[in-house]
């Protein structure tokens, strides 16, 4: 099988989407024949990718049997090159924020839900991220056997080490002798739900409890989801948790592997917010591969990521109560972390490899 990939969103950028794209075209190239064009520039580079991503697609795709798009933005790309290459089939990988993308207001998401949209409905196959995103396509005029879902996998090895909490004493500049530390890795974005975490849930955690928030922020006038980096500082400062709340925008790739492997307990309390949603929940399977305790709002593509009491736990999203008690019921046994740890870490294997979620896409795409 000779593969086509393409990708808007490719390292050294890093991202959700640029991880997704990366290790699948990756994981492809082992079993099929694979030429990537990708643009690893940002989305500053993507006015002059886009274009020449197009001409290129064009004339490559006499040589190739599939095309693969890395996400929806790609849509149009792949619509119109099938005009000129009927034979050849279509695909494309379709994130949470492909969808709802088009429900948010303005002129890029009006556009993007007449143009995009539609042209994803008339590629060959959709790959689903999460079911909760092929809902989502539903209602947005996708028909439901145009999409198959494949949840996104993980190189276990890649982020499974051996780190100690004095490694993240020097990171975090704090003294967490006693300490109990929570890691909340993800963009600093509302639905992510870090703000509601600290203004909800650490007042009612131990003083002996201190929450690690990391991630990217968005930058002004970026489209798709907004900046909630400002409103974590609000919610620290007004609920007197300045100490208990260590804020860590862009944070180190070898930072962020020292925190997944030394923290306690790694959350993702993701809220309810319109005109976005959580396509997957990549986070989860990182931390679990690091033989951490994960728990997860039972919310959108979370639900496809932790399976309850298998890698993770889920917890009513927005439910404050809950997630303090399911959180300091975890933090006050020691050894029940340790040991369901391990156990989340195998199952994740046995379940996310890219390994075998490459064999998956394969596999679709042969039926086809």
């Amino acid at each position: 099988m000779k593969i086509l990939f393409v990708s808007h969103s490719y390292p050294p950028i890093r991202g959700g989407v640029e991880s997704q794209n990366f290790n699948l075209a990756q994981s492809l190239s082992k079993i099929a024949e694979v030429k990537t064009i990708a643009n690893g520039r940002g989305k500053i580079f993507l006015p002059f990718f886009l274009p020449a991503a197009f001409f290129r697609m064009l004339f490559l795709m006499a040589r190739y049997d599939a095309c693969v798009l890395g996400n929806g933005v790609l849509a149009p790309l792949g619509e119109g090159v099938k005009i000129f290459h009927r034979k050849k089939k279509f695909f494309c990988v379709v994130h949470g924020l492909d969808i709802t993308y088009a429900n948010k207001k303005g002129f890029l998401p009006k556009i993007y839900k007449n143009v995009n949209v539609i042209s994803l409905k008339k590629l060959n196959k959709l790959f689903m991220v999460g079911n909760a995103t092929i809902e989502e396509a539903v209602k947005a005029g996708i028909r439901r056997d145009h999409c198959v879902f494949i949840p996104n996998g993980i190189n276990p090895e890649e982020f499974s080490e051996n780190h100690t909490r004095e490694e993240m004493e020097k990171i975090l500049k704090v003294d967490l002798s006693g300490k109990k530390v929570i890691f909340r890795l993800a963009r600093f974005v509302p639905h992510k739900g870090t703000s509601w975490f600290i203004a909800n849930v650490m007042p009612q955690l131990g003083e002996n409890v201190i929450l690690v928030a990391a991630g990217a922020r968005v930058g002004k006038n970026t489209a798709g989801d907004e900046d909630d980096f400002a409103n974590c500082e609000k919610a620290a400062k007004e609920k007197n948790l300045e100490n208990r709340v260590k804020l860590v925008p862009n944070i180190a790739e070898r930072d962020k592997k020292i925190v997944l492997n030394a923290a306690d307990v790694v959350i993702s309390p993701n809220i309810k917010v319109s005109g976005t949603m959580e396509g997957f929940g990549i986070n989860v399977l990182e931390a679990a591969a690091c033989g951490r305790v994960v728990v997860s709002s039972a919310l959108e593509g979370l639900k496809d990521a932790t399976k309850e009491g298998q890698n993770g736990f889920l917890v009513e999203s927005g439910n404050a109560d809950a997630w303090a008690r399911k959180i300091n019921e975890l933090l006050a046994d020691d050894e029940f972390r340790k040991e369901f740890g391990e156990k989340a870490r195998k199952y994740t294997v046995e379940n996310f490899s890219w390994e075998k979620i490459a064999k998956k896409y394969l596999e679709e795409i042969e039926k086809a």
